[in-house]
């Protein structure tokens, strides 16, 4: 990814997408099946000390993300805080 957060922000994969990347498109009931707050870190500010890219992490399932598009896709910008925990 070439985007770079700053500070404490980490991007992750938006779950609530409704189009895989392979270009099916799901509807609202497979799409909320397949959403999770299990989630690979994509790309993390400079100021991170706790993840990094490619971490699985958990986070809070009411959590209020950032949602934006990057590289063409949908991702999540959280602050480092709102993580609970990593695999």
């Amino acid at each position: 990814m070439k985007f770079q957060p700053s500070n404490f922000w980490v991007v992750l994969p938006d779950p609530t997408v409704t189009k895989t990347d392979s270009g099916i498109i799901l509807d609202e009931s497979t799409a909320k099946e397949r959403a999770t707050n299990i989630l690979e870190v994509l790309a993390v500010g400079p100021k991170c000390e706790f993840v990094k890219p490619g971490d699985t992490v958990v986070v809070d399932p009411r959590t209020e993300a950032v949602r934006m598009e990057v590289d063409n896709k949908q991702v999540l910008m959280v602050d480092e805080h709102q993580i609970i925990g990593k695999q």
